[in-house]
């Protein structure tokens, strides 16, 4: 923190205490700058300790009061750091961090209110697009990966439709069918309730017409809106999001979802799976000097609405288990509101950006957003609907995992382009990329639904994957729902070879991968 000048003595005690929470010794990173009173006070520097990043963070307030910007200004700082960073662009807008920003009066203005020496840079980055499409490398993902839990949040099934999709995966698994696509799910629903396939899983269950037809029916209505490109092969390697630049500095990872915007319980779902993934194929490492990875999670409270029981259960436990793995996520909403309060007691960093009260519903959700904050020197319920834009109300983990007094700050600019990019340098930057040559073509290999289509006289016992020599019986855990031994094909590798499915806590399966 800069040494205070003079006049910063004469401030009131309750600016003083505010000021020392944030001054840390170690690395951190710099939000901008203490308000108190309506005024700026540049020598009052509010932070965030580097190693408390993977502890998770909310981003939060009414449209258009800055929370866009506050991403790119953190993600820039990590990228620096050497800590790379997952974007989700929903508005198609933070493509701009790859360049230079573009010096003004008004960037010029704020860099001088809260003391920032600002300069223009660019930052490294990757442009990801779902299925490819949009703007950016094909993020794809196998309806095994996916796994039974998240799928039925993106078909909107209910509980009991929930848990007999379980019971059609276990079968998938127990008999070498792989999912790899919506095509092969579907195939493998329609002989399960064939009169050749419907004894399958009567010792586990069964799975009923009625309920059958509604999967049926919603992976058809899912298809026709454009869905299955983003199911299928290459499926991406969630390791991908972990690089860093050849000069040191963490990748940000851009996924553009301006394309699928109105498919919003898919992209969040999807954004979910990305996190999962990341959650198996990373080896404990306790608390760490920087995060291996922070991840922006925009519009989170599309991941939550109309989630079911388990859904929730498994992303609470997913977030407070991964940050152990080194990731911290960053949930970004209008209000805290948005979040399901276990998964709020788990955020350590806070960015509240104003709030709005002009209505009934509006006032209430001031008031419980107030609650979620430490006890404040400040009239919270005021201030919040008082701020600017680039102004936010800010309590973060100190270095001793303590939260910090709460700051009204005056946040600094970003130093990259806030905005996009122009399309062509974008897809320029896409095809230049050395992972475009890796995902770009989607692959169609023989799978379930090539296998049932093909069966001919065979039973369902004939079609199950041939068994290694001394390899044992399946144990009761494996054959679990959820869980099991499948034959498949390494996505790298042209052959076939057995592959280990675990389910992870959300049902997706992880495979191991080859480099």
């Amino acid at each position: 923190m800069p040494e205070a000048q003079s006049g910063s003595a004469a401030l009131p005690q309750e600016a003083l205490e505010i000021a020392a929470g944030y001054a840390f010794g170690g690395p951190a990173l710099d939000l901008g700058a203490l308000l108190w009173d309506g005024v700026c006070l540049p020598d009052a520097q509010v932070r965030i300790p580097l190693p408390m990043l993977n502890r998770h963070g909310l981003v939060a307030g009414a449209t258009g009061t800055g929370k866009t910007k506050t991403l790119q200004l953190i993600a820039e700082q990590l990228s620096a750091q050497g800590v790379p960073v997952f974007l989700a662009d929903i508005k198609g807008d933070v493509s701009g961090i790859s360049a230079p920003g573009a010096r003004n009066e008004k960037v010029q203005a704020r860099a001088a209110e809260v003391h920032q020496r600002w300069e223009a840079t660019g930052f490294p980055a990757e442009f990801y697009a779902l299925g490819g499409i949009g703007h950016g490398i094909p993020v794809r993902a196998t309806v095994t990966s996916f796994g039974p839990l998240l799928l039925s949040k993106v078909l909107q099934l209910n509980q009991t439709q929930e848990q007999s999709l379980g019971l059609i995966f276990h079968y998938a698994d127990q008999k070498g069918l792989e999912l790899v696509d919506l095509k092969d799910l579907r195939a493998v629903v329609a002989f399960l309730t064939s009169d050749e396939g419907k004894g399958e899983l009567k010792n586990i269950g069964g799975l009923s017409t009625a309920t059958a037809g509604v999967i049926l029916r919603s992976l058809t209505a899912f298809e026709a809106e454009g869905m299955a490109d983003f199911f299928g092969e290459p499926e991406f390697d969630t390791a991908e999001l972990l690089r860093t630049a050849d000069d040191g500095r963490g990748l940000v990872s851009v996924l553009e979802l301006a394309a699928v915007q109105d498919r919003p319980r898919l992209f969040s779902t999807f954004l979910m799976w990305l996190l999962a993934d990341l959650f198996h194929d990373l080896p404990e490492v306790g608390d760490v000097d920087r995060p291996k990875l922070v991840f922006f999670f925009d519009e989170a409270h599309l991941l939550f609405n109309g989630a079911s029981k388990a859904f929730l259960d498994s992303l609470t436990q997913t977030v407070r288990l991964i940050r152990s793995k080194g990731v911290g996520v960053f949930f970004v909403t209008q209000t805290a509101k948005d979040v399901p309060a276990d998964v709020l007691a788990q955020l350590g960093n806070r960015v509240q950006h104003a709030l709005r009260a002009f209505t009934p519903d509006d006032q209430k959700a001031l008031k419980a957003t107030v609650k979620t904050f430490p006890d404040s020197a400040y009239d919270l319920e005021e201030l919040l609907t008082g701020l600017g834009t680039g102004e936010a109300v800010v309590t973060v983990l100190s270095e001793r995992g303590a939260p910090t007094p709460v700051a009204a700050t005056r946040l600094r600019a970003p130093e990259s382009l806030m905005g996009p990019v122009d399309a062509g340098a974008l897809d320029a930057a896409v095809r230049s990329s050395s992972l475009y040559g890796r995902y770009a073509q989607a692959v169609d290999r023989e799978s379930a639904y090539e296998k049932l289509d093909s069966r001919g006289a065979k039973g369902p016992d004939e079609m199950k994957a041939p068994r290694r020599p001394h390899e044992e019986d399946p144990s009761v855990v494996e054959q679990v729902v959820g869980s099991g031994m499948f034959k498949s094909l390494a996505r790298s590798v042209g052959t076939q070879i057995g592959r280990e499915i675990t389910r992870s806590l959300f049902g997706t399966a992880r495979a191991r991968r080859r480099r």
